[in-house]
């Protein structure tokens, strides 16, 4: 066996002098403890803030789309202005690389009001191929539009803050009132109430079909504001802007229709704020992980410098005997990877415990007003978590090599006699 090692894991064990290791043990346990906290804290930053952009990008484009085709004139007027999407354009979008779904949808700006009350929406419509599945995790309350068919309806489907606003509820009737030449009036029913927790959407958005939207705005079926467009990987819709993009303006150079224009969710104005609010947390990440680590490497440092003091007539016994100063360096490096080892274990342990505890419970509670979900998301990467492990165990051992070379100085004769 490698008698460093053997020696280490015999000083780890603790089968030496007991009386001998009274300010090593306190200083163990505070370095076996940094190393495990600080593991903890950057297996949480990490896991926390994955499920912050997992969590808040679903909504996102859960609500929006991954790639959005519209009018140039759409972010210049307020009223949007609409695009001819046909048939054979729609098949060319929908067989794209890398797209998963394509979605027509219109919008009208309008006005909610009550007998009490007012409130400015825009009013969102969506056809038979509309993905409901989002909006059926927002649902609080009733149920979604009938958005199948080609005939309008007065189905509407509100925020919870609108309804807390307007003072309606689930089965209530509200008037509508549009603005163009002249003033358009139409009478919904409140089938369903939502809530995604993101203000830009809550605030503004009412839903019913596509077929009431375009009537509203005067525009025949194939006519919408947005074309929106689901990829296969959020990650890599980078690629399928670019084939849709080459689908849309191969089809107005042939047809010599009017203007259109394609663009990422991310360069969204409506959006753009929270995904820079997203980038901002991946720095906050990096300054944990190297406070986290400079943690944990100075606490190793001072317990390997104790162990160093309190062991130092062992180690002069050991040079007297013949032992190399590299053979004891390399034993006391061992010792502190059985340490750090011991610290990594431990504080997967205590990540692991509080990831359950708040996944099951959510025992850190948030305010959906500031942060889009009412508790602290939590996802788990593996890959970053292994990663975390060996790298904290790598640098904090790299950072005790020049700590070490202390053996060196220490003389046998005056060392057999230190006390």
């Amino acid at each position: 066996m490698n008698f460093p090692f053997f020696l280490a894991r015999h000083f780890f064990r603790g089968d030496g002098n007991k009386t001998r290791q009274k300010a090593s043990t306190p200083a163990v346990t505070v370095a076996t403890l940094g190393v495990a906290v600080g593991l903890a804290v950057m297996i949480l930053a990490v896991c926390v803030v994955k499920g912050f952009k997992q969590e808040v990008n679903r909504k996102l484009t859960g609500f929006a789309s991954h790639i959005e085709v519209l009018n140039p004139l759409y972010f210049q007027s307020p009223e949007s202005a609409p695009i001819n999407v046909p048939t054979g354009l729609f098949e060319q979008v929908s067989k794209a690389s890398g797209v998963q779904h394509v979605q027509r949808v219109s919008q009208k700006i309008g006005v909610l009001k009550t007998q009490s009350d007012f409130k400015s929406i825009v009013l969102k419509g969506g056809d038979e191929r509309y993905d409901t599945i989002f909006l059926h995790t927002c649902l609080v309350a009733g149920r979604l539009p009938r958005f199948h068919g080609k005939a309008t309806n007065n189905e509407l489907l509100i925020s919870q803050r609108q309804a807390k606003l307007l003072d309606l509820k689930v089965g209530d009737g509200v008037f509508a009132y549009f603005f163009e030449q002249t003033i358009k009036m139409r009478r919904f029913k409140v089938v369903g109430i939502y809530e995604t927790n993101l203000k830009q959407f809550d605030e503004t958005f009412a839903m019913t079909n596509l077929a009431t939207v375009n009537q509203l705005n005067g525009w025949h079926e194939e006519q919408c504001s947005e074309l929106e467009i689901f990829t296969n990987d959020f990650g890599e819709s980078e690629a399928s802007l670019g084939e849709v993009a080459k689908c849309i303006n191969l089809h107005m150079a042939t047809t010599k229709s009017g203007s259109m224009m394609t663009l990422s969710v991310k360069d969204d104005p409506r959006v753009a704020g929270t995904f820079a609010w997203l980038n901002l947390l991946d720095f906050n990440v990096w300054i944990i992980l190297i406070l986290m680590i400079a943690v944990a490497g100075f606490t190793m440092i001072s317990g390997l410098l104790i162990l160093i003091l309190e062991r130092t007539s062992t180690i002069g016994v050991l040079k007297a005997l013949g032992a190399k100063n590299t053979s004891i360096r390399e034993t006391f490096l061992y010792l502190a990877s059985f340490i750090i080892l011991r610290g990594l274990l431990l504080g997967n342990l205590l990540a692991g415990l509080l990831i359950v505890l708040q996944r099951q419970f959510g025992l850190v509670r948030l305010d959906p007003m500031s942060y889009y979900v009412d508790r602290v998301p939590i996802d788990i990467d593996w890959l970053w978590v292994i990663a975390l492990n060996v790298s904290t165990l790598v640098i904090t051992i790299l950072a005790l090599i020049i700590p070490s070379y202390m053996i060196s100085h220490i003389q046998p004769a005056k060392a057999i006699r230190f006390e």
